[in-house]
């Protein structure tokens, strides 16, 4: 896709501010964001010393970028995101992707709170993305589509195989449950009603959210594999009987932060292993783990 000055003045910053060249890099979202306090770091930056990273200002995203080491592997995260629904435009909320692939990321894990719409979630549970729906009404890359054919993006595996791999294997050795389904993307910033929860189940969304599928497409257009993982913060409107508030999906997150942290622990550890990580089958087997498949056809790793 297009590239700009900016974007490469930012990426050169990055790699002045490290000797490391991680491959791997996370976005971390709401629930996320104590796993930065598991790296060993050898760089942080805040985004408002990035030209053209904008601030971030939603409680929960902290807005630095780190470069380290997560359970020995080097990787980049990204301590927080700005959203469509703050008032940022597509490019600007997407600017830290393009920023990504001019460094040289290779591999992207982008996570997020969501609300859950399958009704065998649970507030707590963890969903890898197997594909999305895009209902944020825009596209981020309209006016701006790639220079050399094709111009028309594919997205048939948006969430790429092996990644999405690599994250239920670290469920399974860390014994947490990771469920695995479908993520509709909204602008917010309002809440769903439970009419239009009704129906997104209808369309087969397991969850629900107001991030991800923007810098998911990005991503993918600059040819970084991706993939995706939603903490389910709370049940979606209509669900209960209880209102919906940010306050809400920040306790909820926050009371499932050790596992979070443990899951991408084990993901980048894995990571670093490469093609090896995925020879594992047996020893996957041999925790007695179990499949356990939910009414809209989604799978569970479930620890025995």
């Amino acid at each position: 896709m297009k590239r700009f000055p900016q974007e490469h003045g930012a990426a050169a910053l990055i790699r002045n501010a490290s000797s490391f060249r991680p491959r791997l890099a996370v976005m971390l979202g709401s629930g996320f964001a104590q796993a930065a306090t598991r790296m060993a770091i050898d760089a942080t930056l805040p985004y408002d010393r990035i030209p053209g990273f904008p601030r971030t200002q939603v409680q929960g995203h902290r807005g630095n970028l780190h470069i380290g080491r997560l359970g020995g592997t080097p990787i980049l995260i990204l301590s927080g995101r700005s959203h469509f629904y703050e008032g940022h435009s597509m490019e600007e909320i997407t600017f830290p992707i393009r920023v990504l692939a001019c460094y040289g990321i290779t591999d992207l894990l982008l996570t997020n709170a969501a609300g859950g719409i399958n009704r065998n979630f649970r507030a707590g549970d963890f969903m890898s993305i197997c594909d999305h729906i895009n209902f944020m009404g825009v596209n981020p890359l309209r006016s701006n589509i790639a220079e050399t054919p094709p111009q028309f993006l594919d997205l048939s595996a948006v969430y790429d195989s092996r990644l999405r791999k690599l994250l239920k294997t670290a469920a399974s050795r860390g014994r947490v449950l990771l469920r695995e389904g479908i993520y509709l993307a909204v602008s917010g910033p309002t809440y769903e009603t439970p009419a239009e929860i009704v129906a997104f189940r209808r369309l087969g969304a397991d969850a629900v959210g107001m991030s991800t599928v923007p810098e998911a497409i990005v991503a993918r257009a600059c040819n970084i594999r991706v993939a995706g993982l939603s903490c389910i913060s709370n049940l979606a409107a209509g669900m209960t009987r209880n209102p919906i508030s940010h306050d809400e999906v920040l306790d909820i997150a926050s009371l499932n932060q050790a596992r979070a942290c443990a899951l991408l622990e084990q993901f980048a550890k894995l990571y670093g292993r490469g093609p090896r990580a995925l020879r594992t089958t047996k020893t996957v087997a041999a925790m007695k783990t179990k499949t356990d498949v939910d009414g809209s056809g989604t799978a569970a790793i479930v620890p025995t």
